[in-house]
């Protein structure tokens, strides 16, 4: 088979990753070539196990079929060719939804500059890679690398889809995401609003990104102790995941995971708890154990413990999830800071001022450079500099220093902030 023929198989191919394996196999039935018969089968399958794989959550399972597409890609095309990118951008979703988030970085960066270089700065097509990216930059806590990627993004689909098209609404519901992440409430709302009309117009009332947006509203206003209007945003999130996706999907599990909070703010621990526990387990077998999102639901899990006072169950779900943070997010992240915070706190209520001290510090520090002065966890900022004053002769007791006991309201805060789990953000 000449090479161009075989470039035009592989290209009908990868096609179906997002496209239809159907057409893709009729237009393969026509070649007669015994090494493309063995090609296209093992094509076919690898898809195939990639989409069941994905249509569960199972990323993880998912990506040893995306790689081995991408290395057949890279074996059939121009290093550059956007068919090897669409190839590195999907390995890079499934990575980042997987929480491999230095190997998503890399692809995603490489796939974005294929796109811009094959198509053009200002295509479509590049608006939503920007997005992604943008969405993996979030996650990492990188903030500020993360804004101007979406505020391209959003100017490029406006300016060729129009303003009411579904990718626009995608780029206004991670952008909210961005901004709910800094403490920038006043900005979040208004977009998540906008975002979510979009989705239900050309998208349907029952569509998952519709349940997305509604489970990230809720999650604004349950941060504003808006309850009531809370509560019926998740159940109807819930109602279309399940409908949609099924109970055992990973986007099922964060609004589970999220009503599980709301109910734990009102002090309905008994609510909380069975959803906190289906949340792990189905985000332990979707994602695996050393997942970020496993890491939120083992912290919830203990300040829903901590809360009623079962302090032997809450250390080692605390010193678990910031294992995992620590490991899958790194020491500058803030929900790294958020966790050393709880592990403090847990010290706190329990007369080990000596050791929950340097603790709050190291949070502290973290959250301000992560986050700025003046998002909602820094803005009661504890002055520790007067924490270390020495005592009177003779005094040994491990008691609170004033620094400490002034951090009570501070505490609250922080605790609720880190229970608030994750917003489902679409990639």
């Amino acid at each position: 088979m000449c090479i161009q023929s075989k470039k035009l198989v592989i290209l009908c191919l990868l096609a179906s990753i997002h496209g239809s394996i159907v057409a893709m196999v009729s237009h393969v039935h026509a070649q007669t070539s015994t090494t493309k018969d063995e090609l296209v089968r093992e094509v076919v399958e690898l898809i195939t196990a990639m989409e069941a794989y994905e249509s569960q959550g199972q990323y993880a399972k998912a990506i040893p079929a995306a790689e081995r597409l991408l290395e057949i890609a890279r074996e059939n095309f121009d290093s550059k060719a956007p068919r090897v990118a669409r190839s590195q951008i999907h390995l890079a979703m499934l990575y980042h939804r997987s929480g491999a988030y230095a190997k998503a970085l890399l692809l995603y960066q490489r796939g974005v500059a294929n796109w811009e270089n094959a198509l053009g700065e200002e295509h479509p097509e590049v608006a939503i890679k920007l997005n992604n990216l943008a969405s993996l930059y979030k996650a990492q806590g990188k903030y500020e690398q993360a804004l101007p990627l979406y505020q391209r993004g959003l100017a490029i689909s406006e300016k060729n889809l129009g303003k009411e098209h579904p990718s626009v609404a995608l780029t206004l519901n991670n952008m909210a995401g961005l901004y709910y992440a800094q403490g920038k409430y006043g900005r979040a709302l208004p977009l998540w609003r906008h975002s979510l009309a979009i989705a239900e117009k050309t998208l349907g009332r029952e569509h998952p990104s519709v349940a997305q947006t509604l489970n990230n509203l809720a999650e604004l206003y349950r941060g504003q102790d808006k309850y009531e209007q809370a509560l019926p945003l998740y159940q109807r999130s819930l109602a279309i995941f399940e409908k949609a996706l099924g109970k055992e999907h990973p986007f099922f599990a964060n609004t589970l995971n999220n009503l599980a909070c709301l109910y734990l703010a009102q002090g309905k621990y008994e609510q909380a708890l069975p959803l906190f526990q289906r949340a792990l387990a189905i985000r332990e077998k979707s994602l695996g154990k050393e997942h970020p999102s496993v890491a939120q639901t083992l912290n919830n899990l203990a300040e829903l413990y901590r809360a009623k006072g079962k302090y032997e169950q809450v250390a080692p779900l605390y010193q678990r999830s910031l294992s995992i943070f620590e490991k899958t997010l790194g020491e500058e992240h803030p929900f790294f800071a958020q966790a050393l915070t709880n592990v403090a706190s847990l010290y706190w209520v329990q007369g080990k001022y000596k050791q929950a001290l340097p603790l709050f510090q190291r949070s502290l520090a973290i959250r301000e450079k992560a986050l700025g002065s003046e998002h909602p966890e820094v803005a009661l900022t504890l002055n520790v500099d007067g924490a270390q004053k020495p005592r009177k002769s003779g005094d040994d007791r491990d008691s609170p220093p004033a620094a400490i006991t002034a951090l009570g309201p501070w505490l609250d805060v922080a605790r609720h902030q880190l229970a608030a789990s994750e917003l489902s953000v679409r990639v």
